[in-house]
């Protein structure tokens, strides 16, 4: 009994691992293509029991800002000397368990390759969270691969543009089913309870 009970425990741990480790700093989409104005969305979570009362994202080189979508609850400040955009909270900014998204329009650079999102999180307790390391770290950046434009035509004034396959699917291949496994975990963690009543009743 205690046997299963360790295993099901492993199960847990196995299933909210994931959730983890996705509840980082990211922006969609991860792929785009040369000289596009994009629409980025920057999706800041919470993972502390303060809220986050501030974010600065940095302005990858060779991008240029061109403009915010206005989030209410937020002030925003486009710095263009340091190549900067901070969004701050003005009603609470986002609490334990809570996401926000921020979104913007860029023009990517002419010149493929990968472009780094190095970002900041402000929590009102005081701590900052520098989300500005490599894929393997504990708080790594968020990266968009540029892709050389299969045409001229693949953009124009309005930031319209023909997007490949691969870049239309890559912000939903990016957006993970945290309920899912958050559900998981709760009928996993619902099963243990009761196979652990269900053993207590059999000693008694």
């Amino acid at each position: 009994m205690k046997k299963m009970v360790s295993l099901l425990l492993a199960g847990v741990i196995l299933a909210v691992s994931p959730v983890l480790a996705s509840a980082h700093v990211t922006v969609a989409p991860t792929e785009s293509t040369t000289g596009a104005w994009e629409t980025y969305t920057v999706k800041v979570p919470v993972e502390k029991e303060s809220a986050t009362v501030k974010v600065v994202v940095k302005v990858p080189t060779g991008v240029d800002f061109q403009s915010y979508e206005p989030v209410p609850g937020w002030n925003v400040v486009v710095n263009k000397t340091d190549s900067t955009v901070t969004w701050t909270a003005t009603n609470g900014g986002i609490q334990k368990g809570q996401f926000q998204r921020f979104s913007f329009v860029a023009q990517n650079p002419e010149k493929a390759g990968e472009i780094e999102w190095n970002a900041y999180q402000y929590y009102q307790d005081g701590s900052i969270v520098e989300w500005t390391g490599n894929e393997d770290a504990d708080y790594p950046h968020a990266t968009t691969t540029i892709s050389k434009a299969v045409s001229d035509s693949a953009t124009d004034s309005h930031g319209k543009k023909a997007t490949t396959e691969k870049s239309q699917g890559s912000e939903n291949n990016n957006s993970p089913s945290v309920m899912q496994w958050v559900s998981l975990s709760i009928a996993v963690l619902a099963l243990i309870i009761a196979i652990w009543t269900f053993a207590m009743k059999r000693r008694k």
